[in-house]
């Protein structure tokens, strides 16, 4: 019975020893990091099917309506989004994916607002007030707006609302539709004139902001407007995708470095529940890592080619391992029964 109980113990020691030498967990579990992968090929800036997404860890974020502030909403349709990063050491992209019933990517009735989504990074240290952060802690939003993207691809007006629709004259039927060079005089273009971010031309669906507490939402100049994004709505799914360098010289912008931990939120609108402004769904914060790059190997002398281990993966070798140790525990429980009885 001694024997019995030492091979046991022997047993169980060798099967937590390749446990630990090849770092397989007994348990695991979702962890609240967002890994920004490392890839040296070009970021899929518009392909949220690119091959590339793969080699990613989503991370499922889950969201609730805004309560702090008014105007509040207290119910929204938007429960979670699945978040994946990746970046080359110059740039960064991250995709956002949730699921929404109906697209809605029209603004042009006072009654309809567009889908949106947004991440938020603090441009200091630590971590302030996750909705729009607070004086002294400023924060900067990227805001992604489904309208905004559909005047890109093709230019939207009230007869897209309204097709069927009548006027008394269209001085520019022919033609192009105009822009400010059409003009000659400036006073036509006021809102061009006063630099109203909702008159100036849009070179992107992303709106670059900085907030520093509530009724400070304020958008960067359009010279500082260097967030890309492209979205793509798709069997009742929203992905969309934000891409911009590591680095700006833009005092209201993040800076990234590889290797280091920032943090990150998110808020996502529903346009057809009546969602705007801050009626909205949002996150607590999460940390965002970058992964680093992987070290350039060193050349080494040729050597002769081991074709035995070349190609195996730990979980192959964990495998290996467990039929070593079954047979061993085998050849151990024969030897055993064969031995004379004590006494």
């Amino acid at each position: 019975m001694k024997r019995f109980r030492l091979f046991l113990l022997i047993s169980s020691l060798l099967l937590s020893l390749g446990l630990t030498l090849l770092k397989v967990p007994l348990a695991s579990s979702q962890g609240t990091t967002l890994i920004a992968s490392y890839t040296n090929e070009a970021l899929p800036l518009q392909d949220p099917d690119a091959a590339a997404w793969n080699n990613t860890t989503a991370l499922e974020i889950p969201l609730s309506a805004q309560m702090v502030t008014a105007p509040i909403i207290r119910e929204t349709k938007i429960k979670s989004i699945s978040v994946r990063a990746l970046h080359n050491g110059k740039q960064v992209a991250i995709l956002l994916e949730w699921t929404d019933n109906t697209e809605n990517a029209q603004s042009i009735r006072i009654q309809d607002f567009p889908d949106a989504v947004a991440v938020q990074f603090p441009i200091g240290s630590g971590q302030p007030f996750f909705c729009m952060g607070i004086q002294g802690a400023n924060v900067n939003i990227w805001h992604w707006k489904a309208d905004w993207q559909a005047d890109l691809l093709a230019w939207q007006d009230m007869q897209d609302a309204y097709p069927n629709m009548r006027v008394d004259v269209y001085p520019f039927a022919q033609g192009d539709r105009p822009n400010p060079a059409d003009y000659q005089d400036v006073t036509y273009l006021s809102g061009v004139a006063a630099e109203n971010p909702l008159s100036l031309p849009r070179l992107s669906p992303v709106e670059d902001l900085v907030a520093g507490g509530f009724g400070s939402l304020t958008s960067q100049p359009q010279t500082s407007q260097n967030v890309q994004g492209y979205g793509v709505y798709e069997n009742g799914k929203w992905r969309v995708i934000f891409s911009r360098d590591l680095t700006s010289s833009d005092p209201d912008d993040v800076n990234f470095v590889v290797g280091d931990v920032y943090s990150i939120a998110f808020a996502a609108w529903d346009g057809a529940n009546g969602e705007r402004n801050g009626q909205k769904s949002t996150s607590q914060w999460v940390s965002l890592q970058f992964e680093s790059a992987p070290p350039t190997p060193l050349l080494q002398p040729a050597e002769e080619e081991n074709y035995l281990i070349r190609g195996l993966t730990a979980q192959t070798i964990f495998l290996m391992y467990l039929s070593v140790l079954f047979v061993l525990i085998v050849i151990a429980v024969i030897i055993y029964f064969r031995l004379p009885k004590e006494g």
